[in-house]
């Protein structure tokens, strides 16, 4: 396992969360991104009125929540490796949306997104992030933890790093530097985070990179395109105790 090392920055970007073993989280607000799809929709889950999403490690972590809710209490979604459980609502925002949230547990299992969300929980606070609610949740942030080291945690994908998630780091420390002004103090990976998302171009930015590709081989362009929503819904999820909840 390699060393620890102590960050000092305010705002720092982990390119994906393999990153987190190098760093100490307690004490500190972590932001999990995963723009493709994971944290994208579990943000729009809850911004349609899903009651509460429980992000699990994996396929059986996921039955057995499931298994402790009440009959047509839950919606079990989730994939592995790209490709939808058995039994399983696929787990793209579009599609679970359709299936319908609204007053129920989403239980959610992915490959990447939901492993950082789980793998960050020793964190003094940890949010999830998407482009969809990047302004609300950076006006959060600066209002609640204006003294706390911020790491803005980009799944990636099985130890490799994601541009669109990336990406949408960039768009949340272009927020957060915004409100902090010349208080922000930036590491240079959260300075290159910005800087890519002021040079790039969206939709195209999502829709050229590995995933984006993949998605759009598999006909989901549309749920790409929702996913690009700046600011679309004013929602900052929590997780509390395992699960995450809207916070005021």
């Amino acid at each position: 396992m390699p060393a620890r090392i102590e960050l000092n920055h305010k705002v720092h970007v982990l390119t994906k969360k393999e990153e987190l073993d190098t760093v100490r989280v307690p004490g500190k607000v972590v932001v999990v991104l995963d723009v493709l799809f994971a944290t994208t929709t579990m943000v729009a889950a809850l911004a349609h009125g899903a009651r509460e999403v429980i992000p699990v490690a994996d396929e059986a972590a996921a039955r057995a929540q499931a298994g402790a809710q009440a009959a047509g209490a839950c919606v079990l979604s989730g994939e592995l490796y790209a490709e939808t459980l058995p039994g399983f609502v696929q787990p793209t925002p579009l599609a679970l949306l359709a299936h319908g949230v609204r007053d129920k547990a989403l239980i959610y299992s992915t490959t990447n997104g939901t492993v950082a969300v789980t793998q960050s929980a020793g964190a003094a606070h940890v949010y999830c992030g998407a482009l969809l609610n990047a302004r609300a949740l950076a006006e959060h942030i600066v209002a609640r933890h204006p003294r706390e080291t911020v790491l803005i945690l980009c799944s990636g994908s099985g130890n490799n790093f994601n541009l669109e998630d990336f990406y949408g780091a960039g768009y949340l420390v272009e927020r957060i530097a915004d409100l902090l002004g010349s208080g922000a103090d930036l590491s240079d990976a959260a300075r290159a985070a910005r800087g890519l998302y002021r040079q790039a171009k969206t939709p195209e930015v999502l829709h050229d990179c590995r995933v984006g590709r993949m998605m759009a081989a598999r006909g989901l362009q549309h749920e790409v395109e929702f996913a690009c929503r700046f600011d679309a819904f004013p929602v900052v999820p929590a997780l509390i105790e395992g699960r995450l909840r809207l916070v005021a």
